[in-house]
This record gives C-alpha cells, sequence and structure tokens, in this order.
C-alpha cells in the first residue's frame, strides 16, 4: 500500500525554499513539486481536502529526497513551497497545462474561470520567484566553479489509470545524454535488480520546462529523475534513494574548493 506524508502543508511567507550547499560541487538539484501548500486567500481552490494527498497536489516523497540527497552531497537545492494545483513550474509559461482545471479526474473549482490575469498573478507571485531562486542558484555555481550539471527530482503513480508501472525508477533527458547515461548505467547495475526506464515513465523533452528553460537554453548537463512513489512514501524510502542517489552522482562532482 502507497504510504504517503499525510500531513497539508502550510504556505510559507516565500514561495520557495533554497537549501545551501557548495555550489563550487557543480550540481544544483531541483524539486519543482515539492509540497502540496496553497494559501487561504486562494481558498484551497475548492478542491476537497483528501485531493491534497494525491500526485496531483504534488510528488509524494521527491522532497525528502530532495533535501537528504541534498545534505549528503554538499549541494545547493532549490524546492518549491507551493501546490502545482496553483501553477506548475515545470511547464511553459505558455503551456495550457501550466494551471490545470482538470487534472486525473479531479475539478479544480478554483482554476476553473481563471483568465489571463490571474494567471499573470499566480506567474508573478509563485512562478517568477521559483525562477529566480534557480537562475540565482546557477549564477552562483557558476561563479564558484563554472557551469554546473542540473537534476530535477519527480516522483511518479504506482499505476495510470489501470496500469501498473513496472519502473521503479526513470530518467528523463531530451537531446543532451551527457549526465543522464551514466546515471541509467549506475542505476541497472545497482545490485537490488532495479527495472529502469530510459525516458519513461514520460519522454524528457517537454518545450518551456524547467530543464528546458534552465539547461537546455545553457547548454548545462541535466536530467530529471522520477521515482515511483510507493517506494518513497516514507523515511526508510526516502533514506535509500537519497543514499543511492548519493553514490551514483558524488564521483560526478567537482573536489570541494
Amino acid at each position: 500500500m502507497l504510504s504517503i506524508e499525510p500531513e497539508t502543508q502550510t504556505l510559507p511567507e516565500h514561495p520557495v525554499e533554497r537549501i545551501a550547499g557548495d555550489p563550487s560541487r557543480g550540481l544544483l538539484l531541483i524539486c519543482e513539486h515539492a509540497s502540496n501548500a496553497v494559501p487561504e486567500d486562494l481558498g484551497r481552490l475548492g478542491v476537497p481536502e483528501a485531493e491534497f494527498s494525491r500526485h496531483i497536489a504534488y510528488d509524494i516523497g521527491a522532497a525528502a529526497v530532495t533535501r537528504r540527497l541534498a545534505a549528503l552531497l554538499g549541494v545547493p537545492a532549490v524546492l518549491t513551497q507551493f501546490s502545482r494545483l496553483i501553477i506548475d513550474p515545470n511547464r511553459g509559461r505558455l503551456d495550457p497545462t501550466l494551471v490545470m482545471r482538470l487534472s486525473d479526474g479531479a475539478i479544480v473549482p478554483g482554476n476553473a474561470r481563471i483568465d489571463a490575469a490571474g494567471i499573470a498573478e499566480r506567474i508573478r507571485r509563485f512562478y517568477a520567484p521559483f525562477d529566480r531562486a534557480v537562475d540565482e542558484a546557477v549564477a552562483q555555481a557558476e561563479a564558484a566553479a563554472g557551469p554546473p550539471m542540473i537534476l530535477t527530482m519527480h516522483s511518479f503513480t504506482p499505476f495510470w489509470r489501470t496500469i501498473a508501472r513496472p519502473w521503479q525508477v526513470g530518467v528523463l533527458y531530451d537531446r543532451d545524454e551527457r549526465m543522464s547515461r551514466p546515471i541509467i548505467a549506475a542505476l541497472k547495475a545497482d545490485p537490488a535488480g532495479l527495472t529502469v526506464g530510459d525516458n519513461q515513465p514520460y519522454g524528457g523533452g517537454l518545450p518551456g520546462d524547467t530543464i528546458d528553460r534552465h539547461a537546455t537554453a545553457r547548454g548545462l548537463p541535466n536530467a530529471l529523475i522520477e521515482i515511483r512513489q510507493d517506494l518513497i512514501g516514507g523515511p526508510e524510502g526516502q533514506e535509500e534513494w537519497a543514499q543511492r542517489f548519493a553514490r551514483i552522482l558524488r564521483p560526478m562532482l567537482r573536489a570541494s574548493a
């Protein structure tokens, strides 16, 4: 049975969490769907409370893995502190799914009649601060030791509709395979005998997404990680997967300045 973090998170004053780390190590971690928080003035978007425990509101377990991985490697990270139901920072500004009106069967009443001005306000309040935080983290890394690798952390549901997904983990990429190929090879060599998705369960080329905006546009090595949610719904699994990725990524880092 899928174990999840049950509590509804409270939106902090700032919509972005920044984790300090050594920018000279050459790696920036990002978690775009880290939180299920919605501010009171948006009225929970009219969505029933139970829906905020589902993947439609956030990527279950991804934030905990990201924080622990950042600590193990001593690298910086940027995480959102707002629900993807408000606005999805892993979409381009013109993407029709930027603000979801219907998500995996759940109607989002607070988004149903949102107009261009309403979307612009959510960009200003949530999306743009996230973009600025990533830009600033990349600039800090470049100033410290040169262009960094960018790794974004996500999670996916064990089933889509009624179809079981066989992968424990997926590595997504677009045209740049410099980072994804060694990660895929290391995961396939893991003694746990993992079933590894190579650009599965989704394709990695999404125009305007975080990787496209912040890595591809700059020519930075990058990859997007998807871990199955039933494996990281609790502390034990989160620690296991953070340790696994720490072992894989550590040899790819620069020595500390």
